[in-house]
């Protein structure tokens, strides 16, 4: 097992409560300025190139879901960590051979956004496990350098889905280039809620949109769940 080392880009602990504190706080701000309930926007934070010792600290201060890019790297965390009832998400790109890596570890996945890949994490899922949550990657903006498929396949991927009981189908994510305007989460809004009235979906209540820059903007257009990094856990280390 490879060793996790602190980031000294890090804040200290106090620092990291006081950040989760503030992000905490912008959250509640915009879900009242929007007429929003708090309580159904939930906030994961992306501890990727942030030590074990930060996200203790997190954890400590009553953080409980972690989003992960790097399927080594996390599971590194997660046997150092183990003792804590801590909630892992893999929100990176899926290559084909850590399927079984994150089927076996990660209790959500933000980022599917090929057939294949949905397949191979539903039979590589263990059986003792309960299904895997799932969201679809959406590129919202049609950037080419980003994952995420386009709008015009999503109904027939929700569709697709719904064959594997291993998985649970939760919602939506996706990651709008920097400076988009509200339009690009008005869009995500739009569609996130016809499937969602559509009835096809029985389990599908999350629009992860949102981050440290704009996770005001995409509260107002609907989000339940802001993916902040750097304003918890300071610059990451390269």
């Amino acid at each position: 097992m490879s060793k996790i080392t602190e980031n000294p880009c890090s804040p200290s602990g106090s620092r990291i409560k006081e950040n989760l504190r503030l992000v905490n706080l912008r959250i509640e701000k915009a879900a009242r300025d929007h007429n929003r309930n708090k309580e159904a926007i939930s906030l994961l934070a992306v501890s990727k190139k942030h030590g074990a010792e930060s996200i203790i600290e997190a954890f400590d201060s009553g953080q409980q879901h972690f989003g992960e890019n790097y399927v080594q790297e996390a599971i590194d965390k997660m046997q150092q960590l183990s003792s804590l009832d801590i909630t892992w998400h893999f929100i990176g790109p899926i290559q084909s051979n850590k399927t079984r890596a994150i089927a076996e570890n990660f209790s959500w996945v933000h980022s599917v956004d090929r057939l294949k890949i949905a397949e191979r994490l539903a039979k590589q899922r263990p059986a003792h496990l309960p299904p895997l949550n799932l969201c679809i990657q959406i590129n919202i903006d049609e950037e080419a350098s980003k994952s995420g498929i386009d709008l015009a396949e999503l109904e027939t991927f929700v569709d697709q889905l719904q064959q594997w009981p291993q998985l649970k189908l939760r919602g939506l994510m996706t990651i709008p280039q920097a400076g988009a305007s509200e339009a690009a989460f008005r869009r995500m809004q739009d569609v996130f809620t016809r499937i969602q009235q559509s009835g096809r979906c029985p389990d599908f209540d999350t629009l992860s949109m949102g981050m440290s820059a704009d996770l005001e903007t995409a509260i107002a257009c609907g989000s339940t769940m802001v993916r902040v990094g750097t304003d918890i856990f300071g610059a990451r280390q390269t």
